[in-house]
């Protein structure tokens, strides 16, 4: 069995990490930081213990759950009543800040890789749109920032994957089939009904799971183990229903988490501290498959070329779509920079690379792509970590001191 030393590192290094964790944060070294590092340590780059291909099946699957869970426990701490008043911010970064994004990423491009097909740029651009929380987990959690900010990143990083997802499905198609951008007609119907059918059946499963599961607790009639592991079932059913059904599983798992969190009384410490555990496992395992698989198949195409795009990309092609799409909003330039600084890319980014390896199985032709999507997603799991606690403290000091 190939999986086996992968297993077995695995289950060391979170042992290992578990021990130590509260030391490492004090120092800013996040979870995704050591997982990654230990699966280049054991890769072929390392001392070459494990080794798994990209398009393995144990690979995507892993980075599918842990995102299902990741984004029905986050929305499930979303408070509809709250946040319904202050909504305006997240549906600006998801209707106007997310496609200005793509477009601004996918055009300039162009002038990084002008050998490649727009198709093949625009695929690039749609993978590292979509913004991870977890990887910034100071800044939804740190209740010194606004909760109106925090719940703001939340919601955009919860929605902003299950948009782009039907884009990428599409893309892929036309690159699989050598069709040109443009020539695929039905691809906004596929957009709508993954978009509109994933919102239905998470609304559905949230909100009847949550009631039922309610009315079993108050009837005494479940133990708290099986309580516990409720909402995880729940999640991943959210997921394939709407699968099923032909819409996108991931708006679904967040929309369910949305409504089982605020329709039910399941949520409670316990459950939601199983949830994050669970979730939180899978992730960190998919940053040392991503370390383990990606980059040694990329690095030797890493150039300066992609070095500036990955950093633009993290920077200048989502902060300034950012900052344009809040204009008229009342909020600092202070607030408009962090939010648009906190839009790391992690594990969504690295599930839809794992989806391309799958559809798209020869490397070679698309080096550029899988080069500057893992060099991005390195860049911004240490950025993003070694920054979140001080821009964080920075931020709340700087909003603590415009109220006083």
């Amino acid at each position: 069995m190939e999986e086996t030393p992968f297993i077995l590192v695995v289950s060391l290094i979170v042992f290992l990490y578990g021990l130590f964790s509260k030391k490492l944060e004090t120092l800013n070294i996040s979870g995704p930081m050591i997982f990654l590092i230990v699966g280049v340590i054991v890769s072929p780059l390392g001392f070459d213990i494990a080794n798994l291909s990209i398009d393995a099946n144990i690979v995507k699957n892993i980075a599918e759950i842990a995102l299902v869970l990741v984004l029905f426990t986050d929305s499930a701490s979303i408070n509809i009543k709250t946040f319904k008043h202050k909504w305006k911010v997240s549906a600006r970064l998801l209707t106007i800040g997310l496609p200005l994004t793509i477009v601004f990423s996918t055009y300039s491009a162009t002038f990084f890789f002008p050998s490649e097909s727009l198709v093949n740029l625009l695929l690039m651009a749609l993978i590292l749109a979509p913004t991870d929380a977890a990887l910034g987990k100071a800044v939804v959690l740190d209740k010194a920032i606004p909760e109106k900010i925090r719940q703001n990143i939340n919601v955009e990083s919860g929605l902003n994957d299950g948009i782009v997802f039907p884009m990428i499905i599409t893309t892929i198609l036309i690159i699989s089939s050598h069709q040109e951008l443009g020539e695929q007609n039905d691809w906004m119907i596929f957009l709508v009904k993954q978009i509109s059918l994933g919102l239905i059946f998470g609304a559905l499963t949230g909100m009847i799971g949550g009631k039922f599961l309610s009315f079993v607790v108050q009837k005494h009639w479940i133990s708290d183990a099986y309580r516990n592991l409720a909402p995880v079932s729940l999640a991943l059913l959210s997921c394939y229903i709407a699968e099923f059904f032909g819409g996108n599983g991931f708006i679904s798992a967040f929309v369910a988490g949305m409504f089982f969190g605020n329709y039910s009384k399941l949520i409670d410490a316990k459950s939601e501290v199983f949830l994050e555990s669970e979730g939180e496992v899978l992730i960190l395992i998919s940053f040392t498959i991503f370390g383990l698989t990606f980059i040694p198949e990329t690095i030797d195409h890493w150039n300066l070329d992609i070095l500036l795009y990955s950093l633009c990309s993290l920077t200048v092609f989502r902060m300034l779509p950012v900052a344009l799409s809040l204009i008229g909003l009342k909020l600092s330039l202070a607030s408009k920079l962090f939010i648009g600084w906190f839009g790391p890319r992690g594990i969504a980014s690295i599930l839809y690379i794992m989806i391309v390896a799958h559809k798209i199985e020869d490397v070679n032709g698309h080096e550029t792509l899988y080069s500057v999507v893992t060099l991005t997603i390195l860049l911004s799991i240490i950025l993003h970590g070694l920054s979140a606690k001080p821009l964080v403290k920075l931020y709340a000091n700087y909003i603590k001191d415009k109220e006083a």
